[in-house]
């Protein structure tokens, strides 16, 4: 945790657990739930906003019915680590809307990403046609998830 984390008071926790629960809570529902009228609730939310800790709002979306619900996690290996390789390939990443998160790691791969398809059938296209086919991609290794035990849209707070 970083400072901005250990300066969260209890009000400032409850604010944020309502806001993940409910994104669209009302000003008077989130003051009644941490016990503050709307004005302080509204200054603290902006506050957090200010520092970050907000970064926006969204819906949570049925990944499943819309993109399919097949979710793949590939490690690839480039054939080069240098700074133009990695950006040549997070550029070509960013334009899969099939890849739902890329990270950079450490360890025995250069990338960890998780590609949420229809199909197997579907992977099998995604992979030949668009990931084996980057510049760069010396070697990929998939499997498969099997069912998502936990998924958290934020962390604990």
């Amino acid at each position: 945790m970083d400072e901005t984390t250990h300066s969260l008071d209890r009000t400032d926790r409850k604010i944020l657990k309502a806001l993940v629960a409910d994104g669209r809570i009302s000003w008077r529902d989130l003051a009644q739930q941490v016990g503050l009228s709307t004005t302080p609730v509204q200054r603290r939310v902006k506050a957090l906003e200010e520092q970050g800790l907000i970064r926006g709002y969204t819906a949570n979306l049925d990944e499943a019915r819309l993109a399919g619900g097949l979710s793949v996690f590939v490690q690839i290996s480039l054939d080069k680590q240098d700074a133009e390789a990695l950006v040549k390939f997070e550029e070509q990443i960013k334009l899969s809307p099939q890849v739902m998160s890329c990270f950079l790691m450490t360890g025995d791969f250069d990338y960890l990403l998780r590609v949420v398809t229809p199909s197997v059938e579907a992977f099998e296209v995604f992979l030949t046609n668009k990931l084996a086919r980057i510049p760069g991609v010396a070697h990929l290794k998939s499997s498969f998830a099997l069912k998502a035990i936990m998924v958290r849209q934020a962390p604990l707070i």
